[in-house]
Order: C-alpha cells, then sequence, then structure tokens
C-alpha cells in the first residue's frame, strides 16, 4: 500500500509498455479530470518514468517494474482503463486535498 496526499500532487504520471492506445486515452481523460487542480498529467513509457513524479497509475502487470524505476514514488495499479475505483480514488484525493492509501 502507498499513501498520497493529494495536496502535495504536482505531477502525474500514466505509465505504460509500448504505447498502448488506451493507456493514452486514460492520460487524456485524467488530463480533463485534473484540469483545475493545477495538476501535470503526463504519459511515459515504464521504463522512462520521470523522476520528478509525484504519482504514478499503470497497469497492474507493471507496478512492480514502475516501482524500480521510481522507487520513491507511489505507484497505483489498476485493472480497467477506464472507471477503476484505485484511479478514481487517486484522483478525488487530488481534487479535495485528502490523504489516501492505494
Amino acid at each position: 500500500m502507498a499513501t498520497i496526499d493529494g495536496s502535495n500532487v504536482k505531477k502525474l504520471i500514466v505509465a505504460c509498455d509500448a504505447g498502448m492506445g488506451s493507456s493514452v486515452m486514460l492520460a487524456s481523460t485524467l488530463k480533463k479530470q485534473l484540469a483545475k487542480s493545477g495538476v501535470t498529467v503526463e504519459h511515459s513509457p515504464v521504463a522512462h518514468i520521470p523522476a520528478d513524479a509525484d504519482v504514478v497509475v499503470t497497469q497492474a502487470s507493471l507496478a512492480e517494474r514502475a516501482r524500480g524505476v521510481v522507487p520513491d514514488v507511489p505507484v497505483v495499479p489498476f485493472q480497467l482503463f477506464m472507471g477503476d475505483p484505485s484511479v478514481t480514488k487517486v484522483v478525488k484525493a487530488i481534487l479535495n486535498g485528502e490523504t489516501v492509501e492505494v
């Protein structure tokens, strides 16, 4: 489990493998949802996650690889590209400035 303080998130990364189109769609959706929060949302290959990421969301099968790239950054695994409860929890925490465990 990782703890995320939504009020401190400035950069959220959607990490994927091989440029999957569905993860690009997720990144676009999150950009829209978080537009008023001032959070930067970027799409990145899992092997090249930026070091300045505050939180990473990635498909569950890629979570361990992501943790290996950015061991000090919370990694949120998800199963569904759209409507996954874990991603929804992170978005809500950011929008409301809450702390959550994921």
